[in-house]
């Protein structure tokens, strides 16, 4: 009877061992994304979105070191290294001292590290995958640090920050070319949309502008879309059958949300979704994969209602562009032309007062964004859509987690545990050479 106990426990303590088994990791991170930007793209397309049909879903806060409301650079940092640090920094504590990141840890152990953003690859939130300095504006010398990473898939724009300084567009003081360097290294080179189906094997950094690429509702001609950098991405990483680690980030619903645009908000969650899809089907192939969906922090302090219980959602199903597209082939100074264009491109009949009231923004601008911003908001409000601020918001953010041990992802989450609980998951210690905890000198909740 005894040894029946013992070969049932076995068996029960095997089974969830391997049940639990994370072979690969997905990690993507929606720049900005808060629980009601999902919402809003899910009502706007009138499904649940792919990654709302996790498994399991947590709430994740996203305070920084210094203050309740982080910017990419702190969060970015919490989330691929498990520390907490002060707005600004990345991959470096408050005190200067650099701590890796999981992507670098798993690297040192033969695991294939692959990064796919539509920003700049040295923007905020992919650099603290990699990067360890005292100002995100170090873009230059994160560059480098790219390089030397010796990452196996790098996909997004940046290329100014690569090419000498003699080159027309180049963002460097110096005339290092880091794209010599890269073939150096090994790696294919790549610049065109076109250029990626003859990539069959080896390492890839595909950088596909010179800064950012163009917005999802834009992007045509030889920028790819993310699901497309996805889909090679996982091929490239997967294709030895051995280990690997994919972060992936949506970037531009941040900036979609800071000027308070729904349109662009709405746009820019379904291309991340779509990537979403791509990796749900990665999945079902190699269930042996954990996909995790969170934010960094939440931006615009955006609200379904303004008070009135309604929003107008045909309204905004019906809304054809974004408003830095609008701006930039409608300017508020052509009265006739601008309040036409906004009945083609809103459905919104503008009033005399409404005008005047972005036309005087306009001329009495001390910001290039105040008058986009006005206008985001002013589109948002005939909908009933509400929003707080143009900033980033302390606010909790959603996690949607599916796979093996996707289970360890609910409840109250704070930014450092993501990374910690899947590098346990992958059976990977964090941090080298010496295991720390999470060190917080700024707010604490608990």
């Amino acid at each position: 009877m005894k040894k029946l106990f013992l070969m049932i426990l076995l068996t029960v303590v095997f089974g969830v061992v391997m049940a639990s088994y994370v072979k690969n990791v997905i990690y993507f991170i929606g720049d900005g994304m808060g629980f009601n930007h999902v919402y809003l793209a899910s009502v706007l397309e009138g499904r649940p979105l792919n990654m709302m049909k996790a498994q399991h879903v947590g709430i994740v806060k996203t305070f920084s070191a210094n203050t309740w409301v982080t910017d990419s650079a702190a969060a970015g940092t919490a989330l691929a290294s498990g520390f907490k640090t002060n707005n600004g920094m990345i991959g470096m504590l408050p005190n200067g001292e650099s701590v890796p990141s999981i992507a670098e840890v798993l690297k040192s152990y033969g695991v294939k590290v692959g990064i796919v953003v539509t920003c700049r690859i040295t923007h905020a939130t992919p650099a603290a995958f990699y990067g360890h300095v005292p100002d995100r504006d170090m873009e230059n010398e994160l560059a480098e640090q790219l390089i030397e990473s010796g990452f196996d898939v790098v996909m997004g724009g940046g290329m100014r920050h690569f090419v000498p300084a003699s080159v027309k567009g180049s963002s460097r003081k110096d005339e290092k070319d880091l794209i010599a360097l890269a073939k150096e290294r090994g790696y294919t080179v790549i610049t065109k949309k076109s250029e990626m189906a003859r990539v069959e094997s080896g390492k890839l950094l595909a950088l596909f502008a010179s800064s950012h690429l163009a917005p999802a509702s834009e992007r045509t001609g030889e920028q790819p879309m993310l699901y497309e950098m996805v889909e090679k991405a996982l091929e490239l990483l997967s294709k030895d059958g051995e280990p690997f680690f994919l972060m992936v980030e949506g970037s531009q619903i941040d900036w979609e949300a800071h000027g308070n645009d729904p349109y662009g908000v709405w746009k820019e969650v379904i291309e991340f979704d779509k990537a979403v899809g791509v990796a749900l089907e990665f999945v079902k192939r190699n269930p042996d994969t954990l996909i995790i969906v969170t934010a960094d922090h939440e931006t615009g302090g955006l609200s379904t209602s303004t008070g009135t219980y309604m929003l107008e959602v045909e309204k905004l199903r019906n809304f054809k562009a974004n408003t830095d597209w609008f701006l930039a082939r409608y300017s508020v100074e052509e009265k006739e032309k601008f309040i036409a264009g906004v009945k083609e491109f809103y459905g919104i009949e503008m009033s005399e007062e409404e005008y005047q009231q972005l036309l005087n923004i306009k001329r009495t601008a001390k910001s290039p964004y105040d008058l986009p911003n006005a206008f985001g908001r002013y589109i948002s409000s005939k909908a009933l859509l509400g929003w707080t601020t143009f900033d980033h918001t302390g606010d909790p953010v959603p996690l949607f987690a599916f796979g093996p041990g996707a289970e360890h992802f609910t409840g109250w989450l704070d930014n450092t545990d993501v990374p910690r609980i899947i590098a346990r998951l992958m059976g990977y210690p964090l941090t080298y050479p010496i295991q720390r905890e999470p060190i917080v000198t700024g707010p604490v909740l608990y």
